[in-house]
């Protein structure tokens, strides 16, 4: 499982396969914001964060120009990390409330960030061909995380992807094929036929977070029911 991980980090890496993607990728790094116009962006898609044993999966959206684009890992210095790690570390999947930087102290317990797409899109919105283009990597991480049980999306495109890459991996989803919103839970049968149960939370983003239409209170009902389900296996 750990080359496995491994192989498709280092595939996931390479990956050039969006020119609009690619292109803005070098704009930023020689247009950085002044805050941080001495640090090294990192510039390239951005890796998973957390263990391979993790059963809880955690899906964004892609990172942020400024964010994650620049620390080089999920939710890390944007807005939306404190609150979303905040709420890991109270809900123990995470040993601490804060992400600084890629090589700081801070592990995840049980679970694991990514994104739907790997790569930060211009004005944080990815197009559907580059969903597409990243879906394969997200549906291969599924597969390698053998003990996932708890898919959580972070806001409906999250939600869509997730589906998406359950059926390439071979999952026969319900139709109507389940609808996001904040709080829902579909349980489906996972591509090596265990269950697998898939939860949408609104996006931590600061815009959600500052019209108070997420709370942390909302994010540890969700997080709180991911380690009820986990707890029950």
């Amino acid at each position: 499982m750990k080359d496995g991980l491994r192989s498709l980090a280092a595939e996931a890496l390479a990956c050039r396969r969006c020119p609009r993607l690619t292109t803005w990728l070098a704009h930023v790094q020689r247009d950085r914001r002044a805050a941080f116009r001495d640090e090294t962006y990192w510039c390239r898609p951005v890796p998973s964060f957390g263990p391979g044993t993790a059963r809880l999966l955690v899906v964004g959206l892609a990172p942020g120009a400024h964010g994650a684009n620049r620390t080089g890992r999920p939710f890390t210095g944007d807005g939306a990390g404190p609150f979303l790690f905040g709420a890991l570390h109270r809900a123990g999947f995470a040993s601490g409330p804060e992400s600084v930087a890629r090589h700081d102290d801070l592990r995840l317990i049980d679970a694991r960030i990514t994104n739907a797409v790997r790569c930060a899109p211009p004005g944080n919105r990815p197009t559907p061909r580059e969903l597409a283009a990243c879906r394969s990597f997200l549906a291969r991480e599924i597969l390698l995380l053998r003990r996932a049980r708890v898919l959580l999306g972070l806001g409906e495109v999250a939600w869509k992807a997730l589906l998406a890459a359950l059926e390439l991996d071979g999952v026969v989803l319900p139709r109507p094929r389940p609808r996001f919103a904040h709080g829902a839970h579909a349980e489906l049968t996972g591509p090596a036929g265990a269950p697998v149960h898939l939860l949408g939370s609104y996006h931590p983003s600061q815009l959600n977070v500052n019209t108070g239409r997420l709370t942390a209170r909302m994010m540890d009902r969700v997080l709180a029911r991911s380690r009820e389900l986990l707890d029950a296996l």
